[in-house]
């Protein structure tokens, strides 16, 4: 079929032979789709229909005039949908005929953002990428009437663009009169918005600042997609004139690119290029045979694990509590509206070289939804949301990766070496699941239901194992108490354990690589891991009654070694049983999850919780001092108290010293070490040589 033979349709033609396709066309299991899809119409009370380009394979002659012509192919589309509803429902056709589009879906010719240049204006093209800013959505003119000042109407069409012409006489032809008011009730206007469209991550060649591109969208796609949503568009290319400095207005010789949006698919989890995943996060049904399969398998929670970075050797109990993060529990509504917390928050603390980072990138790319920063480069205002100007003078909500990420993860890298400031954002974001801004007339709060995995280097480029973490992490201990898990990686070399790692990671860098047979494909397990998340599975009488009892059981103030743990553990408790029966595919929390739980934190405990002076695990430890600390403080103050009397007598060392060693909490070295050490803390003071005072 030659272009010349095409092109020679009539408009009319055109849409007869559309409409011919769009009554005649079967699909493979004979159903007249796109009749039912017009039918369908009037119910729903939808203005298009979805045209599948792979469709428009058997008709060679409509699919050459998509890539010459693509407007008028869409008009020719209008029509004929309108014409068919016309035949089945007049009325409706009637009030939606202006309104009547098509939709195009799969259509093959898929370019980067760096590939919409001056060559594509015109024509139909798709491309995929992150919506990072919405404008909000203003009425845009279709149909304007004026009247003049003797009340003849004058009507304007707008047809491209966005200009509108004012009218410069009158329609009626024997009135003069040359000024027109706008009459805004009998216009017609529709819905328009503008959306930022970035390109993805995945796709940015490497030392290259991401492309962006402005989309016009309009009527029913308004509001469709939100910041954050990755998306396939489909649209024509078409340009705007640009102002330039120092040339009229409107005689700039500059342009700049824009599409205008006809279809809007959303990319799963991550798209490749090739394959196109519609809604969401839509598993198929195959999909979920797999996944169900999958979730029967006797062995299904260890393979899960193993599936969690294969690449990298060991570390299994960091890898369960990050899916277990992933996963999540479930947010509870309170009957007067307020939230508990169903995130789960963990933090890796631990010596370079332990594949931290690694884990935090594999955890982000597997996560229905997730993001990975780093700290340095993270701002409050980037990771929370941003006040911009538009160049309309409007100020613009720009969301931050929190925001981005909300009802997913954010893995937060270098987490020690932020900015307090910009740190503190995250206090609101980890308890109470929201960011609250206010600038620039701006008061919000926005949702934020965001599992945060954070990890820092401790202070001194290893972690000191006869310091406790507070010492051993530069991190305000409020923030530290709302992590559930805390993990300390530590690099000890041990011999048998040294070689399994070498050996693993001489394995890597052979030509087989690490083709294990258990591991779960990692496509299959992000689709596992969406599946998982819908689960609600309620506590059982046995659960309930193992967690209360271990938590008694920490709070018991009478036995030597208590624990002084809060509430928040005792969430994170629930919170971890809960995600544990969700990744299980289990409607219920049972016993089994309630004892892994206790487990993982009765192992953060041991790792992290104990007190180095006493060898004892002791929370107060993630809370400031330990208990035995404040105690032995508490102790040397008052026996140099009890010393020194009311006329506070300087207080000779020796006698000093004998006292504290007669209290069997010091013996003598202890005690000279803790005297300097007070000394510096600037607790006493040398009032003469040798003899001490309280400050």
């Amino acid at each position: 079929m030659s272009k010349t033979q095409t092109s020679t349709y009539t408009d009319s033609a055109l849409s007869d032979k559309v409409k011919d396709f769009l009554i005649r066309f079967k699909d493979k299991h004979g159903v007249y789709k796109y009749v039912e899809e017009i039918d369908e119409m009037m119910p729903k009370n939808s203005k298009y229909i979805i045209v599948d380009y792979n469709d428009l394979v058997i008709e060679p002659e409509i699919e050459v005039i998509f890539s010459e012509n693509p407007d008028r192919l869409f008009d020719a589309f209008s029509r004929a949908i309108k014409e068919a509803l016309q035949t089945r429902f007049p009325d409706y056709a009637e009030k939606i005929k202006d309104e009547v589009r098509a939709r195009l879906i799969n259509f093959p010719l898929e370019r980067s953002l760096r590939q919409i240049n001056a060559e594509t204006i015109g024509h139909l093209t798709s491309v995929s990428g992150m919506v990072v800013r919405a404008s909000e959505v203003k009425p845009l003119a279709k149909e304007l009437v004026f009247v003049c000042p003797d009340e003849h109407q004058t009507k304007v069409i707008q047809l491209k663009g966005m200009d509108v012409k004012i009218p410069v006489v009158c329609d009626n032809p024997s009135c003069k009169h040359r000024d027109f008011d706008l009459k805004p009730e009998s216009s017609k206007f529709i819905d328009f918005q503008i959306l930022r469209l970035q390109e993805l991550p995945e796709d940015l060649p490497p030392g290259q600042l991401p492309h962006y591109i402005d989309v016009t969208i309009r009527q029913d796609l308004v509001d469709n997609s939100r910041p954050g949503d990755r998306i396939i568009l489909t649209g024509v290319v078409r340009i705007e004139q640009e102002s330039v400095a120092g040339v009229q207005k409107g005689h700039s010789g500059l342009y700049r690119l824009r599409i205008e949006g006809n279809n809007i698919e959303f990319l799963g989890g991550r798209g490749v290029k090739t394959d196109r995943k519609i809604a969401r996060e839509e598993i198929s049904p195959e999909d979920e045979k797999m996944i169900k399969a999958l979730g029967q398998s006797p062995d299904v929670y260890q393979r899960l694990i193993d599936s969690f970075a294969p690449h990298i050797q060991g570390q299994s109990l960091i890898k369960e509590a990050i899916l277990l993060l992933i996963v999540g529990s479930n947010q509870r509504l309170m009957g007067d509206g307020s939230k508990i917390r169903g995130d789960i928050n963990v933090f890796l603390v631990g010596d370079p070289g332990t594949a931290k980072s690694e884990m935090l990138k594999f955890c982000a790319r597997i996560a229905p939804r997730g993001l990975y920063t780093s700290g340095r480069g993270s701002t409050a205002a980037g990771l929370t949301a941003a006040v911009v100007r538009d160049k309309t003078g409007i100020m613009m909500l720009e969301a931050g990766a929190v925001v981005l990420g909300d009802q997913g993860l954010v893995s937060i890298d270098e987490f020690d070496k932020m900015k307090p400031e910009d740190r503190s954002a995250l206090h609101e974001v980890m308890e109470q699941q929201s960011a609250s801004i206010a600038k620039g007339g701006i008061v919000a709060t926005l949702n934020a239901r965001t599992s945060i995995l954070a990890a820092a280097n401790p202070m001194y480029g290893k972690y000191d194992p006869f310091k406790n973490i507070t010492e051993n992490v530069n991190l305000p201990i409020p923030l530290l108490t709302r992590f559930d898990l805390i993990f300390v990686v530590r690099d000890i070399p041990t011999k048998e354990r040294d070689e399994m790692i070498a050996r693993h990671i001489i394995d890597l860098h052979t030509p087989q690589g690490t083709n294990q047979k258990s591991v779960v494909d990692v496509d299959l397990l992000t689709k596992y891991l969406s599946y998982a998340k819908r689960g609600t599975p309620n506590l059982t009488k046995e659960a309930e009654e193992k967690i209360l009892d271990y938590y008694l059981q920490m709070r018991n103030v009478e036995s030597e070694d208590m624990i002084t743990v809060t509430p928040r553990q005792l969430g994170g408790i629930i919170r971890l049983s809960t995600a544990r029966a969700r990744l299980l595919m289990k409607d219920k929390v049972e016993e089994e999850d309630a004892e892994r739980a206790i487990f993982l934190i009765q192992s953060m405990l041991q790792d992290a919780g104990v007190d180095v002076n006493t060898g004892k695990v002791d929370l107060g430890v993630l809370q400031g001092k330990p208990r035995s600390e404040v105690s032995k403080m508490q102790l040397f103050m008052d026996i140099l108290k009890g010393l020194e009397g009311d006329n506070k007598v300087p207080v000779e060392e020796k006698i000093f010293v004998q006292e504290l060693e007669k209290s069997e909490k010091f013996t003598e070295d202890e005690a000279r070490n803790y005297i300097r050490r007070m000394l510096r803390e600037a607790s006493i003071y040398e009032s003469k040589p040798g003899h001490y005072n309280r400050v």
